[in-house]
């Protein structure tokens, strides 16, 4: 058997090089078109955009540097169906070929992104969004569910947030597939399982990022109706801070990530234990405060008169009365000395107009037989007698 002749050996370099030679000198690569669906769309701060482009089976990366975005006249988002002009590349460090995109215009919405506005705007209607219908997180759980697959950075990421913040809090994992086909009937029963156990407080369904296809399971509705059923609070961390799925719109609490939803479910111990130092300082503070002001009170009530000699309070009171009574005898002796001047001015001016008055001036009254006073010579006539008035009696008298 002879010596096998080993050929020089490649660097990495060299072959990346090599491999994006022959696709930057291939005419046909040098400018595509090509129709697909926007995927894991992201905007850079610098004003790139980097998405992927899919159809029914397969995707490639793109990206559209900010020199051709101004060329855009739409808003580019996951879903949207879309033309692109562009060449093919190789991005030699990473040794990965992508779409380098220098126009791009909408075909229309995708047809899994239509799916999800449609189901979006009916549950909305339904009201599984109201924030009225929403359950308060527990401030402090002692068991908190978790709905995730069971390997993967997320429920690692969630167990080393909520242990690291709180230590005594008690992890339930439910294993779940979180992608693929299937995957919501596996969270509707981990959701099922937690109401039915009711072991835990809280649950956090979760997930890392992906693209829609990857995150899909969160947008069906047997997830959605799954999670607004549960009556137990539910938080949900799918995706990055940019993805929003229906489990995030019907859940109790989104949380952006995975790990936010750990500092979320529970609070930080330190923090909790300065709040409760902190109560316990000012309620001490003001317990002091409480027991000097009643104590300055006691000693204000003991070093009073009332205490000191309590029968002063009767003397002092009955010194009241009896100077009211003082008074009111002597306004009751001052009106009856103003009602008697009052009265005597009043027997004088009657006495004064009494008829019995005049006669004692000599004068008479004249009645007639019927005792009537006769006021005219008229009403008098030959041999009438009369009773003549005066002021010791009475006398007859006939008219002649």
């Amino acid at each position: 058997m002879g010596e096998f002749i080993r050929p020089e050996p490649m660097t990495v370099s060299a072959l990346n090089r090599y491999v994006k030679n022959l696709i930057d000198n291939d005419e046909l690569l040098g400018m595509v078109y090509i129709k697909g669906e926007i995927s894991n769309f992201k905007k850079h701060y610098s004003g790139h955009l980097y998405f992927t482009l899919k159809d029914e089976s397969c995707l490639i990366k793109c990206v559209m540097f900010k020199t051709y975005t101004p060329n855009l006249d739409f808003e580019p988002k996951d879903g949207d169906s879309v033309l692109i002009l562009g060449s093919v590349a190789v991005y030699e460090r990473d040794g990965i070929y992508q779409i380098y995109v220098k126009g791009m215009e909408i075909d229309g919405v995708g047809a899994l992104y239509a799916e999800y506005e449609k189901l979006k705007v009916r549950l909305a209607d339904e009201g599984l969004f109201d924030e009225d219908k929403k359950k308060p997180i527990p401030m402090l759980p002692k068991s908190i569910g978790v709905i995730t697959s069971k390997t993967g950075a997320v429920i690692r990421d969630i167990i080393n947030v909520t242990t690291r913040r709180f230590p005594n809090v008690n992890i339930k994992l439910y294993p779940a597939s979180v992608q693929g086909t299937g995957a919501a009937a596996t969270i509707v029963k981990a959701l099922e399982y937690f109401n039915k156990a009711k072991n835990v407080d809280v649950i956090i369904v979760a997930r890392g990022g992906g693209s829609l296809e990857d995150l899909w399971p969160f947008n069906e509705e047997a997830t959605a109706r799954a999670i607004y059923a549960s009556e137990i609070p539910v938080i949900s961390a799918v995706g990055h801070e940019t993805d929003f799925t229906i489990a995030d719109f019907v859940a109790d609490l989104r949380a952006p990530t995975p790990s936010a939803a750990g500092e979320l479910a529970v609070p930080e111990l330190h923090d909790l234990e300065w709040k409760i130092n902190n109560a316990q300082n000012k309620l001490r503070i003001l317990l002091k405060q409480k027991v000097d002001m009643m104590k300055a009170r006691y000693d204000k009530v003991m070093k009073s008169r009332i205490f000191k000699d309590p029968l002063d309070f009767v003397r002092q009171r009955m010194i009241t009365i009896s100077n009211f009574e003082k008074q009111m005898t002597n306004k009751v002796k001052l009106n009856l000395k103003d009602s008697r001047i009052l009265l005597v001015e009043k027997i004088s001016k009657l006495d004064a107009l009494s008829p019995l008055k005049t006669l004692t001036r000599g004068y008479a009254i004249v009645e007639n037989a019927d005792k009537k006073v006769v006021t005219s010579v008229k009403d008098l006539n030959k041999d009438d007698v009369v009773d003549l008035v005066l002021q010791d009696g009475n006398k007859k008298a006939t008219i002649i």
